[in-house]
């Protein structure tokens, strides 16, 4: 690889950040991946080795993966970790070895809705909005009024464990066609009661009351990240605000119910979000984000790599690839902070390499990374 292909002059991704007390040494973030690696639901010495490696490597921020909340079919897949019970004690020890590498952390806190298949744990029903798991695709059972209200307490519980356990702050997963997003969309959303609505934002209520019961439960001082996305697992077009006033009608009111920071998903983080608007180089999704609440957020989206998220999971590998337009946009502070993927999966010391330049150490994604915890 050559000197040619890693941007020069990455100082934008290694500025110092701080809100309400947090302070990164950059403005880098581990994104949550699904690892599915916590034996019966608890990480244990693997799991806190793994995140601390990253931290070592020099990543500002970790965000854990996705780790649900206590309600009887919130995950979707075995070895996905829990974040209530006896999994707090495992969680602990994440944490600890994350804070004695010197770094911060946050765990993702997670509902998969109806996206698990009926044939696992048949005896808890996969739950959502309205029993669909896609538009017109039946899975498991309309949540209750208790269901719900139950679910809003769990997150809640959820982030005050994470801000007893000593973790830097929370992120709620309400992406990607898991829960809290499939209240979201109006394909999988039908209810005709307060939960419902033909407005994305009236959709918005369930996430709306989650953020509100979060930082009562939290306290004002305490960052909250909302992870949000347009695209979904069921269909990658979906777009649930077409222009910036929809953009702001859906997550204004989460803002000012309690949202620091906004973690913007796409695809490809180089892609604008309204190109009809401001141009092919204009401002993605967390840069409309941003300018449009005023809040610091997070973009995401095959950084450093050449594939594609998709590409990655379904087994394909991925080389590096410039770093020159993730330069330029954190030079003119479009967002705030990037998040980073699947080059850490494959090395951990990614964040290290760029900042002392050494491209020729620089690889791609492997996707035999996905099937060890290392």
């Amino acid at each position: 690889m050559s000197l040619d292909n890693i941007a020069t002059g990455t100082e934008a991704l290694f500025r110092p950040f701080a809100l309400k007390g947090l302070e990164l040494k950059n403005r880098i973030v581990m994104a949550p991946m699904t690892r599915g690696m916590a034996p019966e639901g608890i990480p244990g010495a693997a799991n806190a080795e793994y995140y601390a490696k990253r931290v070592a490597g020099e990543v500002g921020l970790i965000l854990s993966e996705g780790t649900v909340v206590d309600r009887p079919a919130s995950r979707n897949l075995p070895g996905i970790p829990f974040f209530h019970g006896a999994a707090l004690d495992g969680w602990k020890g994440v944490i600890d070895a994350v804070h004695a590498e010197g770094g911060k952390m946050g765990p993702q806190i997670w509902h998969t809705g109806s996206t698990r298949g009926g044939e696992w744990q048949p005896e808890a029903p996969v739950e959502s909005p309205s029993g669909l798991v896609g538009p017109g695709d039946k899975r498991g059972v309309e949540m209750t009024e208790e269901d719900i209200a139950d679910t809003i307490a769990a997150f809640a519980s959820a982030a005050a464990d994470a801000k007893r356990l000593g973790f830097d702050v929370a992120e709620l997963h309400g992406a990607h066609g898991y829960l809290i997003d499939q209240f979201f969309w109006e394909g999988t959303n039908l209810r005709t009661d307060g939960w419902g609505g033909k407005s994305l934002q009236e959709r918005s209520r369930f996430a709306l009351e989650i953020v509100k019961a979060v930082r009562a439960a939290v306290g004002p001082d305490f960052p909250v990240i909302l992870r949000v996305s347009q695209w979904k697992q069921q269909d990658y077009a979906v777009k649930l605000a077409a222009d910036p006033a929809a953009l702001e009608a859906w997550l204004g009111p989460l803002s000012d119910a309690g949202v620091d920071v906004f973690h913007c998903s796409q695809r490809r983080f180089w892609e604008p979000e309204f190109p009809e608007l401001d141009g092919e180089d204009g401002l993605n999704f967390a840069g409309w984000t941003k300018k449009l609440l005023g809040k610091p957020t997070i973009s995401v989206g095959s950084v450093g790599l050449d594939g594609d998220f998709f590409g990655a999971f379904s087994g394909q590998a991925a080389g590096a690839s410039p770093l020159g337009k993730l330069v330029q946009r954190m030079e003119r502070d479009e967002f705030d902070l990037i998040a980073v993927g699947r080059v850490l999966l494959s090395d951990a010391d990614w964040a290290g390499k760029v900042k002392r330049g050494a491209a020729e150490e620089i690889g791609g994604f492997d996707p035999a990374s996905l099937g060890v915890l290392a």
